[in-house]
């Protein structure tokens, strides 16, 4: 297997995905086609990104585990801004073939600092 990304969604939208073939949510609230590609993370860059999109509301929270491999548009790392840290984005839609793994957060981690476990 190649480089895996991670993406954090909610399961629902992950369910319509699977039913449709293609995920085309970029973050939460932001379609693929307003943002212009999906948010992606390397594990290490998740937890913060949790905090920062859903904050305590993470219920019904799943992690895609993306094969980079099977995808059919480029990903590029690009920082939010200049001198920031890279996070990788996917310039089109992600197969569902393309997903490997669907972890539920609640099991992907253990708490953050701060939170009661």
């Amino acid at each position: 297997m190649t480089e895996q990304l991670l993406h954090l969604t909610e399961e629902p939208l992950w369910e319509a995905a699977r039913r449709a073939g293609t995920y085309e949510m970029s973050t939460r609230g932001r379609t693929l086609r307003e943002e212009g590609f999906i948010h992606c993370s390397l594990p290490h860059q998740l937890p913060a990104v949790a905090r920062a999109l859903y904050g305590p509301d993470k219920e019904d929270l799943v992690v895609l585990v993306i094969d980079t491999g099977r995808l059919t548009a480029p990903v590029r790392y690009e920082a939010m801004k200049a001198g920031g840290e890279e996070f990788p984005h996917l310039y089109g839609p992600l197969p569902v073939s393309a997903v490997v793994e669907v972890r539920s957060w609640s099991g992907h981690m253990a708490p953050e600092e701060g939170e009661a476990g």
